[in-house]
This record gives structure tokens, sequence and C-alpha cells, in this order.
């Protein structure tokens, strides 16, 4: 009889290949790649992320895309600027926030349906550009958790520049904590 090998799975990495479709060389998955995550729009290969695909999928929230640079990234306006999946809580319900360098956002519900969108006032897509790049993410722990089992509580991925940082809630460094507030509310229950 031949003996099982176990190998553990980090709760770091199982989040960012469930809910992100994981990070690749070229950066983190994006909806509209075909390793987006399960049920997000894709285009049709060779045309902007803004014209749906043959299946009918619904044109990119943020529109066509800008050619204005992203602070510090060099990235069209209308690219990612970060993708951020809040998950667990009382009711184990999973939401992953959207923002585009133009300050455009997007919330989808954890079967990637798009629940809300909108755009970010200037002074706080100001304030969430010196979040980020503040937290500086090539140096933030990978995964940050808890001494103790926090029962209820919800896990954080962040993705930005190319990087993925999770942590547990309670256990989040202050420059990704301050990432956090700088983002739209993760469900319209918060907004209002």
């Amino acid at each position: 009889m031949r003996a099982r090998r176990t190998v553990p799975v980090t709760a770091a990495a199982l989040l960012g290949a469930v809910l992100l479709g994981g990070c690749g060389p070229s950066g983190p998955a994006q909806p509209g790649s075909p390793s987006g995550a399960p049920g997000a729009p894709t285009a049709a290969p060779g045309s902007p992320t803004g014209t749906p695909s043959p299946g009918g999928a619904p044109p990119d929230p943020a529109g066509s895309p800008s050619t204005a640079p992203v602070p510090g990234r060099g990235d069209p306006a209308g690219e990612t600027l970060v993708r951020a999946t809040r998950s667990g809580g009382f009711a184990g319900r999973s939401h992953t926030l959207i923002v585009k360098g133009d300050g455009s956002w997007t919330r989808l519900d954890g079967r990637a349906n798009p629940e809300g969108s909108g755009r970010l006032a200037p002074d706080r897509l100001a304030a969430l550009t010196t979040a980020l790049r503040e937290a500086d993410f090539a140096r933030l722990p990978r995964f940050s958790k808890n001494a103790t089992t926090v029962y209820d509580g919800f896990t954080y991925a962040v993705v930005h520049g190319g990087h993925e940082v999770a942590a547990e809630q309670g256990a989040e460094p202050p420059a990704l904590a301050d990432v956090l507030d700088a983002l739209p509310p993760f469900t319209a229950e918060e907004a209002g």
C-alpha cells in the first residue's frame, strides 16, 4: 500500500486561486481575460475590453479605456488599479471590488455578478492611490494571520501592481488597512 502525501494549502493560495483567478507572470487576472473569475465577462479576442464577447457579456462598466496614465503604474486609466475581495463573516459571503485608474469601480458578488458601480470622487481616488503607493505591496507580507481564530471574521485578498496580499480581519498590516479604508464599501448595505 502506498502512503499518501499531503500538501498544505495556505488560505491565501486557495483564496487567490478560487476568488481572484490567480496571478500569472503578466500580473493579476482581470475581468475580460480567459483566466478571470468564474462568470466574469470576457472580451472577444483582439477587441477592446469594453466590447462584449459574442456570448453577449456586458461591456466594461468603466467604458472604453482612457489614455491617461495611472499614477505610479504607467497603465491607461481604464486598467485595474486595485482588486480587493472580502470573504467570510457571519453569512460567509464574498464580495469583490474592482477599482480602475480613472476612479470607476464595480462591486461583484461571490459568483462575479455585478452588484453595483460608481466613480470615486477625485479626492477619494487620490487618497486610494496614495494609500496604494505607500503600502508598497512588494514588501507587504503575502498573508497576515491572527494568532487566535476569529470566528465569523473576514479575510481580505488585495491585488495591486502585480502583487497579491491577503490578511485576516484584525491582522491587516497598517498600510493594508489604509488601502481597505480608502476603498468603496464592499456591499450596498454598508454604503447606506
